[in-house]
């Protein structure tokens, strides 16, 4: 298991002084990212052959929302590992040690000249630290559409700081974008998201907005290529 500890900072709150849910995704984020430094076998392999992991899934609880000046820590653990995939836990804990955030995620291996996935060997497979897998909701990596979008927004032309260091959009930034076409006071519950095609500097996403029951998904394209499915559930009453 790998943590990372973090304060809830002004840069990280919303208006009523809560954690953005975009900040909590960017805190996972960083602590599955930085993982790498407690597998040096992994991280050697990943040098030297030009590879990288890429989240693929993640799925999101929310327990309950930290506010300004408290004290959080992430952990990460895998829980699987294939040879094209990866799939591990993230959680974020309170001060005192009770969970704000459960997720589990995916992460694909690609080769970073092709942008293709490529498989890792046994050998390296077997040298991840492997634990238990945590008690949470575990729905479909998928997400399904089976109905016409309720609306299309205004197209969103990626800037230059929307690019992490893999030369696309951040994963985080699809859902802070996501997060602005929801409706006033819509109080996430829960997140689903799955990644498709990454998209970069320069290109323009096209958001279309589908209502199931209360559940709101919201779908990314750049052209005709689909990049996202964000699938967003209240909390409830």
């Amino acid at each position: 298991m790998y943590s990372l500890d973090f304060v809830v900072t002004t840069s990280t709150c919303d208006a009523d002084g809560k954690l953005q849910f975009f900040s909590a995704l960017q805190m996972m984020q960083d602590c599955s990212e930085m993982w790498l430094e407690s597998e040096p076998t992994v991280a050697r392999y990943f040098t030297e052959n030009q590879m990288t992991q890429l989240l693929a899934a993640r799925q999101v609880e929310v327990v309950r929302v930290p506010r300004f000046r408290e004290r959080l820590r992430v952990t990460t653990s895998v829980y699987e590992v294939k040879p094209m995939f990866g799939f591990r836990n993230t959680f974020i804990y309170d001060a005192n040690g009770e969970p704000c955030y459960r997720s589990w995620s995916m992460g694909a291996f690609v080769d970073t000249r092709s942008g293709n996935l490529s498989r890792i060997d046994t050998d390296v497979i077997n040298s991840v630290t492997i634990e238990e897998k945590l008690p949470m909701t575990y729905g479909d990596r998928r997400i399904h559409i089976h109905t016409e979008p309720a609306g299309t927004p205004e197209p969103i032309r990626l800037q230059r700081c929307d690019i992490d260091y893999n030369r696309h959009v951040n994963n985080a930034i699809y859902v802070r974008i996501a997060q602005n076409l929801l409706p006033d006071g819509f109080c996430i519950g829960a997140m689903r998201v799955e990644y498709r095609r990454p998209a970069r500097y320069g290109e323009t996403l096209q958001p279309y907005v589908y209502h199931i029951g209360q559940t709101i998904v919201i779908q990314m394209k750049v052209g005709t290529d689909e990049c996202c499915l964000i699938e967003f559930t209240p909390t409830e009453e």
